[in-house]
């Protein structure tokens, strides 16, 4: 083999080396290639996801607002329930000493 036929075989080496390094260059581009159907698909589905942390925020927040106007409520009943009980053993202590005092 002389000199020239060695150059030529190294170029064409080289060249058959270039072509398939840039064809699973295109390969790997082809088929990791992000779809625009994909990129709306995300868009859309970040979207829903934004409306449903901000549905879920408002729902937290109603929440604790009725949990207070209901502990605020029951707090109240209590209170109106202790009057009433009070009431009752007061009249009930009245009752017995009237009749302490209409059997003496």
């Amino acid at each position: 083999m002389n000199r020239t036929e060695f150059i030529i075989t190294t170029a064409i080496i080289l060249f058959v080396a270039f072509m398939m390094g840039w064809f699973a260059n295109w390969l790997v581009h082809r088929f990791t290639r992000v779809k625009q159907s994909d990129v709306a698909d995300l868009d859309r589905m970040s979207q829903e996801l934004h409306e449903a942390e901000e549905t879920r925020d408002q729902a937290i927040t109603y929440l604790q607002q009725r949990e207070a106007e209901l502990s605020n409520q029951l707090a109240q009943t209590e209170a109106e329930l202790h009057a009433a009980m009070d009431g009752l053993r007061a009249a009930r202590q009245e009752c017995e000493e009237l009749r302490v005092y209409h059997e003496g």
